[in-house]
């Protein structure tokens, strides 16, 4: 029986070879939002087997969007060529898909790496003011969010699009709104950190607005034979936040302006949550929302195993799966998946003697 896992998937005019996607992972790494060598070799490990598509970690659309100062940026001429290096090098020499994620900090921008603390950043430490929907703190001894101004949001919005026109010169075959994790999309989400009362406040309507706003002003400058898809916390894992239900009619919404797929993870809007870790915990909300809208889904969160990606595969609860852990564990993880499923995983030229095709007797 052939695995499903390594089927094809359609989207747009983009077919990714399997289902397999490296999801992205903060690294930390960059200098004033710039890659580096670092991330060559982060990336670089990955386009040479780990799945069909990669995309890079929160790439941030301004100074001020970045969680810390160290975070990936696509703001800058600086950032958008050392970028492309790496994304140059990983087609030379790989045999992925290349995907970025767009992202704005919000209120949890200008912190500490995690590996320093992630606290907030005080005077002295190159603090910035932050930007939200509300001036809330994301949480006890947090600094206070300045609340987005009409103006604001027009300029973060275009932040966006420019951050976008970037990503299509460096020739990214998919770009991936980051509207999830607590940042600056989800706080417009939530009611918990959006108390707004002008007309992004408020009601649902009111509180998908700005979010769609963005989506689709993305999507006008994005070519339509690109794909363009959304990151989404399905749950706030909090009474009184964002609901699964609610991400559905979401969903639904973003599918009718032309996305292409969701991204279903949760949480890490408010500290209070309550999440119930284990393997593929997020995986039944990938599968609501398939079901909701008829959207195709990612489903993330603790998939490690190839017979785990291969049963959500098959039995039809999403249409892609995403690692990160896996994969920095095992960065040829598609390589032997396919060996254990049956399946064909692609090699590049350089390390085809590695498949059990030409070296198992």
């Amino acid at each position: 029986m052939s695995s499903t896992l390594f089927s094809s998937f359609a989207l747009r005019g983009l077919t990714l070879p399997n289902r397999i996607v490296v999801s992205p992972m903060c690294q930390y790494m960059s200098v004033d939002g710039s890659a580096n060598d670092w991330h060559l070799m982060h990336l670089g490990q990955f386009a040479m087997g780990a799945a069909g598509l990669l995309i890079t970690e929160a790439t941030h659309v301004s100074p001020v969007g970045r969680i810390t100062p160290r975070c990936l940026g696509l703001y800058s001429d600086e950032n958008e060529k050392a970028i492309k290096h790496v994304v140059d090098f990983c087609r030379k020499h790989g045999v992925v898909k290349l995907g970025i994620q767009l992202a704005h900090a919000g209120r949890k921008g200008s912190t500490h790496t995690p590996f320093e603390g992630g606290k907030p950043l005080v005077t002295g430490e190159g603090a910035w003011t932050t930007v939200a929907p509300s001036a809330l703190p994301f949480g006890p001894g947090w600094h206070v969010p300045e609340a987005l101004s009409l103006s604001g949001l027009t300029d973060v919005k275009q932040q966006f699009v420019e951050s976008a026109k970037r990503a299509l010169r460096i020739g990214f075959d998919l770009i991936e709104l980051h509207s999830a994790h607590g940042y600056l999309l989800h706080q417009f989400l939530s009611p918990i950190s959006n108390q707004r009362t002008d007309k992004y406040g408020g009601s649902l309507e009111n509180r998908l607005r700005y979010p769609l706003e963005v989506f689709d002003a993305v999507r006008a400058i994005w070519p339509q034979d690109r794909v363009l898809g959304v990151r989404v916390s399905a749950t706030d894992w909090i009474d009184g936040g964002w609901t699964p239900e609610e991400t559905v009619l979401y969903a639904r919404e973003l599918k009718a302006r032309g996305c292409d797929f969701i991204d279903a993870s949760s949480g890490a809007l408010d500290p209070r949550q309550q999440i119930p870790f284990g393997p593929g915990y997020n995986v039944p909300f990938a599968q609501m929302i398939r079901k909701g809208t008829g959207i195709p889904t990612m489903a993330v969160g603790l998939i490690t195993k190839p017979s785990q990606a291969e049963e959500i595969i098959a039995s039809g609860k999403a249409d892609l799966i995403a690692i990160a852990r896996a994969a920095m564990d095992d960065p040829r993880w598609a390589w032997h998946a396919a060996r254990e499923l049956g399946g064909e995983a692609a090699y590049a030229p350089n390390y085809v003697r590695a498949s059990p095709a030409v070296w198992k007797p």
